[in-house]
């Protein structure tokens, strides 16, 4: 076996096979899926009928790093939504209910990172972690039905993320047709996304470093204009937040329409952060030892992530006038930023076109963190038997092949932009997204609290590795906040209602009852499973022992070279 690709010690196993045979599903469907009764001298692990089984099959490589994972985690939560999507949201609330939107949005992911960072130390699983400890924590058929939710979701905001990306390339030239855009960009995802893991992480390590030192940029540009550095001398200030423009009215005059103006723009602003805190969850099959690397990452992810959103978003107030109809456009390209159009009104010339080509790296860089998110969402699922046992195949680097395929086929649906018209499609997947992430939150804040209370019931308490601030009251928090959120996220409708509108605000409630009703009937009448929610006591740990085991005979990867200590010390 190679080096990086298992997660035990087999002589540790040699010597302690009860280990083996009580911890063979946290090893693969290969293992659990047969009878193991010894361990040979050589270390290879024998079934009943004395053949070797391999442990490389169906299993996903450890190749990714800690500035892996925080890249590839900050590279989908920084997309298109503010760098473009944010244009509209000011033009339409104001700078200062824009800003306030994402201090709210800021702290709803922190507690969601912290809630699914103690989990995943505690316990690590392969795949996507977040629907796994929704399934293991609540019911099967809350996980089932959750689960799925989270793999669309994924695939449909790559389909979003890559219709984005062939609108910006528009801004340069609309002689090539979308779908010759739309098309390259999906083989580009799709190539990346069957390569080994290694290599993944460092493009998009590459692709999200890019994004975030051209979103520095824009911030240190920014409080540069705000004291009057720039070409014309103008000193900005807050001159945008006077004279009432702070909160603009929205949908209704007075109090209540600044009011309903902030609201939007914390439902708004849920698109820039969705789905976000479950990428780096989505590693942990495949980063080494992720009982350290977790923690670090969780606790890193969201200073960066609170960084760029709470002064990226106070810097586009100040620079950009909210009432300028440009950012009204529905082009979707750089033309619509606010960001540019503070860089304009400021006399800086060719950087409307630095930007767009930034804008370009965003998307695809966000794309391709929720294609391999999705991949592994799906993969997970196979291997808790909820989807067809083919989808837990991977090739010899590691890769779950058709997990890849069928969320690329998903993602396809990005040429319905051909013939609908690029705004209306890419709010109507942005809606259906936003969502099923909302939904996703509160079930995770749900699974978190019965997690809390099964560690006490069963005495593991000193066991946890990770513990955070707040909790279980964070908890509480993410369920009563993003489930008003969810519920009202559709509100607007209601001023001028539109079939289409409400069905891209709802739509996903009844996807999800109808999965969750399905796999409960099937549990009840074919598997005989009558409770509603698994007990505390029955929450599966045993595996618990093998991953500590695991940590233990994990050294510490040191670095290569002067270039590998600067990235340690960075990141």
């Amino acid at each position: 076996m190679g080096k990086d690709s298992h997660v035990f010690d087999l002589k540790a196993m040699t010597s302690r096979p009860s280990i083996l045979r009580s911890n063979s599903a946290y090893l693969g469907p290969s293992i659990s899926n047969s009878r193991i009764v010894n361990v040979d001298e050589k270390g290879n692990i024998v079934s009943e009928n004395n053949s070797i089984i391999s442990v490389e099959e169906n299993e996903l490589k450890k190749g990714l790093r800690n500035r892996h994972v925080q890249l590839i985690a900050l590279g989908g939560a920084i997309g298109t939504g503010l760098f473009v999507g944010s244009g509209l949201v000011l033009y339409q609330v104001g700078p200062a209910a824009l800003w306030l939107s994402y201090i709210v949005l800021s702290t709803i992911v922190w507690f969601v990172m912290n809630m699914l960072a103690e989990m995943a130390a505690f316990l690590p699983v392969p795949g996507a972690g977040s629907q796994q400890f929704i399934n293991d924590y609540t019911d099967p058929s809350i996980g089932f039905a959750l689960g799925y939710n989270y793999w669309y979701g994924f695939a449909i905001l790559v389909a979003a993320e890559v219709v984005a990306a062939a609108i910006v390339i528009q801004y340069w030239t609309t002689d090539v047709h979308i779908a010759v855009w739309l098309s390259i960009l999906l083989g580009a995802m799709l190539i990346l996304n069957l390569m080994p893991v290694q290599f993944y992480g460092e493009v998009e390590f590459v692709l999200a470093a890019i994004k975030l030192l051209a979103i520095t940029g824009l911030i240190i540009l920014g409080v540069v204009l705000f004291f009057g550095g720039g070409p014309k001398g103008d000193r900005l200030g807050f001159r945008y937040w006077k004279h009432g423009n702070a909160f603009h009215e929205h949908l209704t005059g007075g109090d209540t329409g600044r009011f309903l103006g902030f609201w939007t723009a914390v439902i708004k602003a849920g698109y820039s952060f969705i789905m976000s805190p479950e990428l780096i969850v989505a590693c942990s099959g495949e980063v080494s030892n992720p009982r350290r690397i977790l923690p670090k990452c969780a606790n890193q992810f969201i200073y960066r992530l609170a960084f760029f959103y709470i002064l990226g978003s106070l810097v586009i107030g100040i620079i950009a006038d909210s009432r300028s109809e440009r950012l009204s456009s529905d082009t979707g390209d750089a033309s619509a930023s606010p960001f540019v159009l503070g860089i304009q009104n400021a006399g800086i010339p060719v950087l409307n076109h630095i930007i767009n080509a930034v804008v370009l790296i965003s998307a695809a860089s966000a794309g391709n963190s929720f294609f391999y998110a999705g991949s592994r969402t799906l993969y997970s699922l196979a291997l808790r038997g909820l989807a067809p046992k083919c989808f837990t195949f991977v090739n010899r680097w590691g890769i779950p092949v058709y997990c890849v395929l069928i969320t690329w086929c998903v993602g396809c649906l990005s040429y319905l932009n051909v013939s609908s018209s690029s705004a209306q499609v890419f709010t109507w997947f942005s809606n259906i997204t936003t969502i099923s992430g909302f939904i996703s939150w509160i079930f995770v804040a749900f699974a978190y609290s019965r997690w809390r209370k099964a560690v006490v019931v069963q005495g593991l308490e000193d066991r946890v590795p990770y513990r955070t601030l707040f909790q279980p009251f964070g908890a509480y928090y993410i369920m009563f906040m993003v489930g008003l959120i969810t519920l009202t996220n559709g509100y607007a409708v209601f001023f001028d209602f539109k079939i289409g509108d409400f069905l891209a605000a709802y739509i996903t409630f009844p996807i999800v009852l109808g999965l969750y009703v399905g796999h409960r009937t099937y549990s009840y009448f074919w598997v005989g499973r009558k409770r509603w929610l698994n007990p505390l006591e029955s929450f599966d740990f045993s595996k618990l022992e093998l991953v500590e085991e695991e940590q233990r005979n994990t050294p510490q990867p040191n670095p290569k070279n002067a270039w590998e200590k600067f990235l340690n010390v960075i990141f």
